[in-house]
């Protein structure tokens, strides 16, 4: 048997790249091993990796030598940035070029990165439809991400442009999930008006960047776009009532009023929605699912993913803080 090609995951014990590595590690005889690369390996999640067959091996996007030393060697790289560790988009920018310089030093045959849109093509700063951030973006944590594009492109990288979506995930984690309102009844909130939001699972992202992997070279040079479905508020509020056996509404409200809501990231957020609302076409178009769908057969729709994971959604511990009990 040929030698096995080894996969450099960044954040493997993450989101995107703990899909990665799962799909990987669990498709026996693929020809490719995992090289997990985090800040932690002795994590329980860095020890579990290890159980189950990985190569654990310390790396820090904010270190550059960690992240050359993690990357040689191997035949392909999985990269991704870590907005909400930071908030900061000039940290993106440096992180992205950091892991680009060590795919070049590697001599990487396929990178990955995984990005999204700068909107300033869309809504140049001089656009006042939506207030700048920082001085200089609109959507800082897509911005950073589409402006360090070039910066795999400048090094003649052998790179596909992974366009991810909105994580169902969310739901979960980053207080998005339903809460109660002052009329006690549960809703999700979202400024996206009838507009359709592509989502996905976290773990089919990291699933179809292995599928992108396993067609060798057909992707380089190219941006896919992955989404398991594209639904509105109102469609996903629908399977929500169905998969909690409670009703749950959706309450759409202007960008402007979300972006005042407080919380870390509300101005970003706010400006993201409107965005993806904003351009639509330009949003979903991008996100296709019959593709995801090719690369990575066990695609979830939004459906099944709740049926795995509706009793992770902390959904009454939200109803209570929310109605002081």
């Amino acid at each position: 048997m040929a030698k096995e090609k080894i996969i450099a995951v960044v954040g493997a014990t993450g989101a995107q790249g703990g899909g990665l590595v799962r799909a990987i590690l669990s498709d026996k005889g693929s020809g490719y091993t995992i090289r997990a690369l985090t800040r932690n390996p002795g994590s329980d999640k860095g020890k579990e990796l290890a159980r189950l067959g990985a190569e654990v091996v310390p790396a820090d996007v904010g270190d550059a030598e960690s992240v050359m030393n993690g990357f040689r060697g191997a035949y392909g790289e999985f990269c991704v940035t870590f907005f909400s560790a930071h908030f900061s988009p000039e940290k993106e920018v440096v992180h992205a070029g950091a892991m680009a310089r060590a795919a070049k030093d590697a001599d990487l045959r396929h990178v990955i990165w995984s990005t999204l849109e700068d909107t300033r093509k869309w809504v140049p700063l001089e656009d006042d439809r939506m207030p700048t951030l920082l001085g200089k973006y609109k959507v800082p944590h897509l911005d950073a991400k589409g402006e360090a594009d070039r910066l795999f492109t400048d090094l003649g990288l052998p790179v596909t442009f992974l366009l991810t979506s909105f994580y169902w995930e969310n739901l979960i984690y980053f207080g998005m999930g339903p809460k109660r309102g002052p009329d006690g009844k549960l809703a999700i909130t979202f400024p996206m008006g009838d507009k359709k939001l592509p989502g996905i699972a976290s773990e089919d992202i990291g699933k179809c960047a292995y599928g992108i992997f396993k067609k060798g070279r057909e992707f380089i040079g190219k941006t896919v776009g992955v989404a398991g479905e594209h639904l509105t508020g109102a469609q996903m509020a629908a399977a929500l009532t169905k998969a909690l056996g409670r009703e749950v509404r959706y309450n759409d409200v202007p960008p402007e009023v979300y972006r005042s809501l407080g919380f870390p990231g509300a101005e970003d957020l706010g400006n993201m929605f409107q965005f993806k609302r904003d351009f639509e076409h330009v949003y979903c178009g991008a996100r296709d699912i019959g593709i995801a769908r090719s690369l990575n057969p066990s695609l979830q729709t939004f459906e099944a993913w709740l049926a795995k994971n509706k009793s992770r959604i902390p959904l009454e511990e939200e109803a209570r803080r929310a109605s002081g009990e």
